[in-house]
């Protein structure tokens, strides 16, 4: 018990090991708080920066697609589906599992990566 009520003191008075949720990707339903942050009356804290080769939201440029289909052949959680009348993909991201091996086979960079990481909403789509 003694060990335990020094370290819960010692934890006290250290630096928090979390970074604070940034302030750009607070709901628009906390007004208050951006208005706040704009006059200067609260601290803003910045994005979280991500490491190279951060597996992020996929992002589809549907553009440079051939429809090749490679991306629907590897990916383990049927998450690209081909769409016969365009010849193009449809990507759902509720269903993706971050594999990247979409990423990887397409052979026109149709599939990338982006650093973006807060996904959760309340449409599937």
């Amino acid at each position: 018990m003694g060990e335990m009520v020094k370290e819960l003191f010692r934890q006290l008075f250290r630096r928090p090991f979390t970074n604070k949720f940034p302030s750009k990707r607070v709901p628009e339903s906390v007004n208050g708080f951006l208005k706040r942050v704009k006059q200067g009356k609260a601290r803003a804290n910045p994005p979280v920066p991500v490491c190279e080769g951060f597996r992020g939201r996929v992002e589809y440029h549907k553009e440079r697609c051939i429809g090749c289909r490679l991306c629907v052949m590897v990916c383990p959680a049927d998450a690209v589906v081909f769409l016969p009348k365009e010849k193009k993909i449809k990507y759902h991201l509720f269903r993706c599992s971050f594999c990247g091996m979409c990423v990887e086979v397409c052979p026109v960079k149709a599939l990338l990566f982006t650093d973006e990481f807060l996904l959760a909403d309340y449409r599937k789509d």
